[in-house]
Parts: structure tokens; C-alpha cells; sequence
């Protein structure tokens, strides 16, 4: 599989968003702007109570909206309709998302999980993709996701894993130790089998990307850079970054 065109330019984090401008996180305004400044798009999706797979990033709504509940909780056309952080923007469904960008740069849409072997939007957002022409691919934090991809999507269609080597995340503490020790050393790779990894860039370099970019060939995503230090150091251990807060 050709994955010059995952890498080909920075990607921006939760599209090139900018609240005094407007353009919270992964809303329609950010994927815009990120297509207009040719930069790819990283965005979440979070599953509604109807089973669409909604554009946002936490679990829960109350950091950018008014309403403090679960996004599970309510159905896409109530999620539709709150405001993202008093702007104009709400959240959008993943094919509303995609077809805003409508193919002009690549989207890397982030299933988010619980470990709890829900695939219910793995399945929803695989369906999404499926139906695009425009370039798009899929990644997970949960081993159990990307490997449920192999089967959901077609080959075009390119699946990652997202890892950090240092798990002081809170998420982390209620996994078993063994998981822990599989998603910060890939030891689930005969698993998942992924075509592209999303690393912290802090984590920059080590093992498990050092040996799948010499060995496997395969393309290492650098999360998030924000600094001209991190910028650095994915330009000198990953093949693209994903940025945030400044315009590359």
C-alpha cells in the first residue's frame, strides 16, 4: 500500500482550530481551515446514543458546551445542536465532517475507546470511510479496534495504532498491567497488523517506532507537537507530525 499521501504534509490536531477566531476543535470551521492551508486533518469521534459517530473528542460534553453529559447520552441531532465553546460551530457527524473537507487533504479519524470491547463505532466510522473517495484512514488507542478493522474496512483504506511509551494518562490506571505493557511495546502487532503508528512525540525515539520504520517500512505519525523542540524531534524520529497551535 502507497502511504505517500499520509505523510505528504503536517496534519493538523483537531483540524487547524483557533478559538479566538472562531474555529474551535474538530469542528466544520477547523477541517476548513486546515484544507484551505493544504494541511491534513487529525480528528476524534465519540459514539451518540443512535449510533452515529460524532466529531468530538472527550467523553464527556462539559469542557466545550453548556451541557455537562455523557456524548453517549444523547442522540446525534441533540449533539447537533449544542454550540462548541460559544461559538457558531456545533458538533458534526463524521460524514458531515468529511464531506466538508471534501477529499482536498487527507482525514485521520481517531476511534476513541473504552477497552471494553464495544465496537459499535469502530463498525459506524468504518462504514463512514468506506463510502469516501477522498483520502481517508483510521487509528485507535485500543489494539481491539484496529484489529476489528482489518475486517471492517477495505484495503484502501489504511488502519494505526496510537501509542505512547510513557502511560501517566489516568485512562491507564484502571487497564491491566499486561495491556499496558502491549500497547507501550507493540506486542500486539501480530494483532492489529497496522499499516501506519501515531506515537507521543515526548516518547521520541524509541523502540517500537525505530524498529517499524527500518524494518516494517512503516510511516510514524508524531502526536502532539507544539513546540519548536517537539517540532524537532518528530522531524528528526517520525515522518510527519500532528500539530497544534501554531501554523507550520
Amino acid at each position: 500500500m502507497d502511504l505517500g499521501w499520509l505523510t505528504a504534509r503536517p496534519i493538523a490536531h483537531r483540524g487547524l482550530h483557533d478559538r479566538a477566531a472562531g474555529r474551535p476543535e474538530n469542528t466544520l470551521a477547523a477541517a476548513r481551515a486546515a484544507a484551505a492551508g493544504g494541511f491534513a486533518i487529525e480528528c476524534d469521534v465519540q459514539l451518540s446514543a443512535d449510533g452515529e459517530a460524532m466529531v468530538f473528542h472527550d467523553a464527556r460534553l462539559g469542557r466545550l458546551t453548556a451541557l455537562d453529559a455523557p456524548v453517549g447520552a444523547k442522540t446525534a441531532a441533540e449533539l447537533g445542536a449544542l454550540a462548541i465553546a460559544a461559538s457558531a460551530e456545533t458538533i458534526p457527524t463524521l460524514p458531515d465532517f468529511l464531506a466538508a473537507v471534501g477529499g482536498a487533504v487527507p482525514v485521520i479519524v481517531e476511534i476513541k475507546s473504552r477497552y471494553d470491547g464495544d465496537l459499535r463505532l469502530a463498525r459506524r466510522a468504518a462504514e463512514v470511510a468506506a463510502a469516501q473517495a477522498g483520502p481517508v484512514a483510521l487509528k485507535s488507542f485500543d489494539p481491539q479496534v484496529v484489529a476489528a478493522l482489518r475486517d471492517l474496512v477495505p484495503e484502501r483504506i489504511p488502519r494505526g495504532i496510537v501509542s505512547e511509551t510513557t502511560q501517566d494518562d489516568p485512562v491507564y490506571a484502571a487497564l491491566p498491567g499486561s495491556l499496558r505493557r502491549a500497547l507501550s511495546d507493540l506486542l500486539h502487532f501480530a494483532e492489529t497488523r497496522p499499516d501506519f503508528l501515531s506515537w507521543r512525540v515526548d516518547d521520541l525515539p524509541c523502540a517500537p517506532t525505530t524498529l517499524c520504520r527500518l524494518l516494517g517500512r512503516l510511516p510514524v505519525m508524531a502526536w502532539t507537537v507544539r513546540t519548536p523542540e517537539q517540532r524537532a524531534r518528530a522531524a528528526a524520529h517520525a515522518d510527519q507530525m500532528v500539530f497544534e497551535g501554531f501554523v507550520p
